[in-house]
């Protein structure tokens, strides 16, 4: 399968860093049976946790080859072909050893947990970030449960967040869980809220976005929105509530009802209201409000005060795996959020109190 530590994001490195040696990740051998057929759909459905598209970005940057030379995603294999995934770093071995990691486990039964997950947590081991993460202190929690393979994909997380987000999280405890949780995310019968700090004020007091989410082809660090009936990107739908206007910001409240990478921070970001400290999407600038310096150094004590996107993962609802009884969970701002929300409605009282 495509290693998990090859996935486009943050940490990743550039196609032509290193040292210009490649690293052979996979190997496969066409059967001789094979009908010609496109290498992206061929590895999409020979690999696990590999979707098309991470595929095709591979071939993009010049890591896919067939008997050796390089080729495009839509190259078909033939008989006897050879496919190697050549990555610019050595393969490391994603293993996951149970870590002894502070964890906060908001809910457990015999089937699953509901944790909360620090802003600046890696959820899954990748490039840069293979220990400290999220599942090695889930599986230092679980390690006298003989049942709970940490490296079982048939348990374990059931969805995840950005390592800078916030917020609740599922785990499955068993196959059964997290067949049953995983089919409640796919059909979309959870309940998940966002809470976060956009930049600019809304014209309207709620309104749904729909936008296919895949990669922006200027920067493969960040995802784009795409019209709904292109076949770039994976089809996204977010629906966003105002809270509380701060008149330069807003606080919103964003409902998912798909859950793509990056969904909120891309879609935000296509309405014209990046989140706030949101350097990947442009929520460092000063994107809205007065020239003076007084104002300047009020935003930059709000980006000290949170340097992060001001994102968090507020509620989760879900039917139980076993019971089929209906679990709602919240979960309050933390702490650096709070403090910035509370320093704009300050703002927004002292200027009142000046009309």
């Amino acid at each position: 399968m495509l290693d998990e530590d090859y996935e486009l994001m943050e940490d990743a490195p550039s196609a032509d860093g290193g040292d210009g040696e490649l690293y052979e990740h996979l190997r496969i051998e066409v059967d001789r049976g094979q009908v010609p057929l496109r290498i992206d759909k061929f590895l999409t459905e020979h690999t696990q946790h590999s979707s098309r598209n991470r595929i095709q970005q591979a071939a993009d940057a010049g890591f896919l080859f067939v008997n050796g030379s390089p080729v495009k995603s839509n190259y078909k294999v033939r008989p006897g072909d050879v496919v190697t995934l050549m990555l610019d770093r050595p393969h490391f071995d994603t293993t996951i050893v149970p870590e002894e990691l502070p964890l906060d486990v908001r809910y457990e039964d015999d089937d699953l947990m509901v944790i909360y997950k620090p802003a600046g947590m890696v959820v899954h081991p990748g490039c840069g970030n293979f220990h400290g993460t999220l599942v090695h202190a889930i599986a230092w929690h679980l390690r006298n449960l003989p049942t709970y393979d940490p490296n079982d994909p048939q348990v374990g997380l059931v969805h995840r967040i950005d390592k800078d987000t916030s917020g609740l999280l599922v785990v499955a405890k068993t196959p059964e869980a997290k067949s049953n949780l995983g089919k409640q995310f796919f059909h979309h019968e959870t309940n998940r809220s966002y809470v976060a700090l956009v930049w600019g004020n809304f014209v309207d007091d709620e309104g749904r976005i729909e936008g296919n989410i895949g990669r922006d082809p200027k920067d493969r660090l960040r995802m784009a929105v795409f019209p709904p009936d292109s076949e770039t990107g994976k089809p996204a739908v977010t629906h966003w509530r105002v809270l509380e206007r701060y008149g330069y910001t807003t606080l919103v409240e964003c409902r998912l009802e798909t859950g793509r990478t990056h969904q909120i921070r891309a879609h935000m970001k296509h309405l014209g209201h990046p989140l706030f400290a949101d350097e990947r999407y442009g929520g460092t600038e000063i994107l809205r409000g007065e020239r003076t310096a007084a104002y300047k150094a009020f935003i930059q004590n709000c980006f000290k005060l949170c340097p992060r996107q001001v994102l968090h993962a507020q509620t989760l609802g879900f039917r139980h795996p076993t019971t089929g009884k209906q679990m709602d969970f919240s979960s309050p701002l933390p702490e650096d959020m709070t403090a910035v929300v509370e320093k704009w409605r300050r703002r927004l009282k002292g200027n009142s109190n000046k009309s």
